[in-house]
């Protein structure tokens, strides 16, 4: 069931307390994600690096994929953050990945006065197809 209100400034929380216990000993940028799923569950993730950079894995599939591995496959929003900057929005394999799961979901961003919201559909238009 759904969420009856969206508690967007408890997601964008979440996502600053996941970024802090971020894995970023290379690049120093720890990075948070919470996912609401459509039952009203919300998984966390951060970025977790590693020497081989192209084994490293972002906050936000993190986050995805605790949710799927729980049974989760249809999500509301996605709250990202930096844990020290603002403005944080997915990279492009990110947006990929967020992409799988429709384009109606809500990326939610922390700006210094609060909160932005767009569309992965936004973020992404042209993802690439099934």
């Amino acid at each position: 069931m759904a969420p009856e209100k969206i508690e967007y400034e408890k997601l964008i929380e979440m996502a600053v307390a996941a970024a802090n216990r971020a894995y970023a000993p290379y690049s120093k940028y720890k990075v948070g994600a919470a996912l609401l799923a459509s039952d009203g569950r919300i998984f966390t993730g951060c970025n977790v690096e590693n020497k081989n950079i192209g084994s490293g894995i972002c906050a936000e599939r993190t986050a995805i994929v605790k949710a799927v591995s729980e049974g989760a496959n249809t999500f509301i929003a996605c709250a990202v953050a930096c844990a020290t900057d603002y403005r944080c929005y997915p990279c492009g394999l990110c947006r990929q990945f967020l992409s799988e799961f429709g384009p109606d979901l809500q990326i939610v961003v922390r700006e210094e006065n609060g909160y932005s919201i767009k569309t992965i559909g936004e973020l992404l238009p042209a993802p690439s197809l099934k």
